[in-house]
């Protein structure tokens, strides 16, 4: 079996509501979808998720490409040798990752496709039966906020998860507002994309943990350097996450061994593949640390991939990051069912176990072709 072909499409999605937050203002999706097809029909999808710019990550996958061709699917690990070490991507790190991730993201639905079984039974199995997904809040007034959480209560979501750092005052308010709506026993998490200096953070989570029980706060700090949340952990009772400093398999395993976080809160995009991932979710398993998904925006072929990484993960938290209820469509055949709600169950089709519908696909790339990306802050 031999790939002959590898396509990338642009695609581009709007959301039902803009997202707000301190590090971004933006009002959809574009991410690349790449397709490879083999010798023998099969046919392989993935999807690489933006940073600041989705036609730079597609010119990475494009430049990797004559690296791909010829290959056997299942050598994926030696292609990404020569991908990262003669190719030099390593030295453009991130970069790499994001568009290394879709490749192999198709690679694994090809094999998985070509012997029959989906992903989670290639990396083990399932360790649970479903994965819970949380409530992504808009900013908003008291009225708004409470309307948005009786919503997630009546869908059967158990945690609910609020941007900060953008006007403290008026995030008091919403978290006020938000405990009262949801009750004692559903779980708060806040993130703040590394805005407060130390004293803010000290200041503002001891005093929100002690008001509204936040089971998280992810990104209270910068991590460069590490030394912030590693002082901060020491000052604080509530349980701190990482994202931003999670961009490679290095910085990943220097935040487990510094145990300055309780929750990773990262994907195989910013790992570079399916199995760092799950090789970087065991390490911190063994250095008893939680994973939350991150969700740094995605449709359903990277949302599926996820949830085969979570269904075999052996510390995956409750909450797991999703934006599928907000996405205004997605490209795939049927609705994921996280679009409607937050539990996900096994996948039992090959690969990915999800169908593209061609149709959709080519939508919406028509319409990035029309309209470009979606900027990640507004001017």
């Amino acid at each position: 079996m031999k790939i002959v072909d590898l396509q990338t499409i642009p695609v581009r999605i709007p959301y039902k509501h803009a997202e707000v937050s301190s590090l971004i203002d933006r009002s959809g999706i574009v991410d690349i979808v790449v397709k490879i097809t083999t010798d023998n029909g099969l046919v392989g999808w993935g999807e690489a998720q933006r940073a600041a710019s989705a036609s730079t990550i597609e010119d990475a996958i494009i430049a990797m490409k004559p690296l791909v061709l010829g290959r056997d699917p299942w050598d994926k690990e030696a292609i990404a040798r020569d991908v990262y070490g003669p190719a030099l991507w390593r030295l453009q790190i991130m970069t790499a990752n994001f568009a290394w991730s879709a490749i192999d993201m198709a690679l694994w639905d090809i094999c998985g496709k070509h012997v029959g079984q989906p992903l989670y039974r290639m990396f083990g199995g399932a360790q649970r039966e479903e994965v819970d997904y949380f409530y992504y809040m808009s900013r908003g007034t008291d009225d708004e906020i409470a309307a948005q959480a009786k919503e997630g209560l009546d869908l059967g979501y158990s945690v609910f998860y609020l941007k900060t750092g953008v006007d403290e005052n008026v995030e008091e308010r919403m978290l006020d507002t938000l405990r009262q709506s949801i009750g004692p026993d559903k779980k708060i998490r806040i993130d703040s994309n590394e805005v407060w200096p130390l004293p803010d953070a000290v200041r503002y989570l001891q005093a929100w943990h002690a008001h509204y029980d936040i089971d998280f706060a992810e990104a209270p700090v910068t991590v460069d350097p590490i030394e912030n949340m590693v002082d901060l952990k020491r000052r604080v009772s509530v349980p701190l996450a990482m994202n931003e400093g999670l961009w490679s398999e290095e910085q990943v395993m220097k935040v487990i061994h510094s145990r300055c976080a309780d929750y990773l809160t990262f994907s195989p995009a910013w790992v570079g593949s399916l199995r760092r991932f799950y090789l970087l979710m065991h390490a911190a398993h063994i250095e008893g640390q939680l994973v939350c998904k991150h969700c740094h925006g995605e449709f359903g072929i990277s949302a599926a991939a996820g949830q085969h990484m979570m269904l075999s993960a052996p510390n995956a938290t409750e909450g797991n990051q999703q934006l599928a209820f907000n996405m205004a469509d997605d490209i795939l055949t049927e609705p994921l069912p996280i679009a409607k709600g937050p539990k996900w169950g096994r996948i039992e089709g090959p690969g990915l176990g999800v169908e593209v519908d061609e149709e959709k696909l080519s939508h919406y790339h028509e319409e990035y072709v029309r309209f470009g990306e979606f900027p990640t802050y507004q001017i």
